[in-house]
């Protein structure tokens, strides 16, 4: 079985999320014979977050790059960002680093196209809906992205940066994202909606959501178990 590395701790709350569900998931599969090798290199949240603010993608290329650089040579051999924000630097870091990973867009994309959606809502942090590396890849396979507007937009980064990063999750948060989803729905079309921030699964899932879920980290730690190769 391949060593997993994260680049974790943007934010905690998934990092865990990430870290259970690996351990408990190649636990059960392999009837309690084997569980992972994870080495986690943990950012400072406020610091990568920030550079993602200022729009400084050279800092946060390095300072990522150098989180990816220290799990390879721990021995990992499936790495991987834990946050889709982080991903507005993708590409940069694979190519600094020279190391391959494990994406999500790419992940979710290969999901949404596996059932046969064409128009999907996406929801996570403002830079996540606005630029452009979560809908790349959906874009190239055909598949329509609707975001919120743009008041709509502001307050689901807010109760993401506010609430979900530090582990709050309130039930009128969660009103109010039912009631942005059902509008996109009835005014977009949406058959489905991406959960495009990893800590949105606090808050959404396919028993509360009003459209199909694309849980975006459910779908990347899968991914991640099928690269692992548990029978390897």
């Amino acid at each position: 079985m391949k060593k997993i590395g994260l680049v974790g701790g943007t934010g905690p709350e998934s990092t865990l999320m990430y870290y259970k569900e690996l351990n408990s998931r190649i636990d059960q599969m392999t009837e309690g014979r084997a569980m992972p090798d994870i080495v986690i290199d943990s950012v400072d949240f406020r610091r990568a977050w920030s550079y993602v603010v200022d729009e400084r993608y050279d800092l946060l290329t390095d300072y990522l790059s150098e989180k990816v650089l220290n799990l390879k040579k721990s021995g990992a051999e499936v790495i991987s960002l834990t946050a889709v924000t982080m991903h507005v630097v993708a590409d940069e870091i694979c190519k600094k680093t020279g190391v391959g990973m494990i994406s999500i867009p790419q992940a979710v994309c290969r999901e949404a196209l596996a059932r046969g959606y064409k128009t999907i809502g996406l929801l996570g942090t403002i830079f996540t809906m606005e630029k452009d590396y979560m809908k790349k890849a959906f874009r190239e396979a055909g598949i329509n992205v609707v975001i919120p507007e743009k008041e709509d937009r502001e307050l689901v980064a807010k109760r993401i940066y506010e609430e979900l990063e530090v582990g709050v999750v309130k039930e009128s948060t969660l009103k109010e994202f039912q009631a942005l989803i059902t509008k996109m729905k009835e005014n977009d079309g949406i058959e489905a909606v991406i959960l495009g921030c990893t800590e949105l699964p606090l808050l959404l899932n396919a028993e509360n959501c009003p459209v199909p879920c694309l849980d975006s980290v459910e779908i990347h730690i899968n991914e991640l178990i099928r690269e692992v190769n548990i029978n390897g």
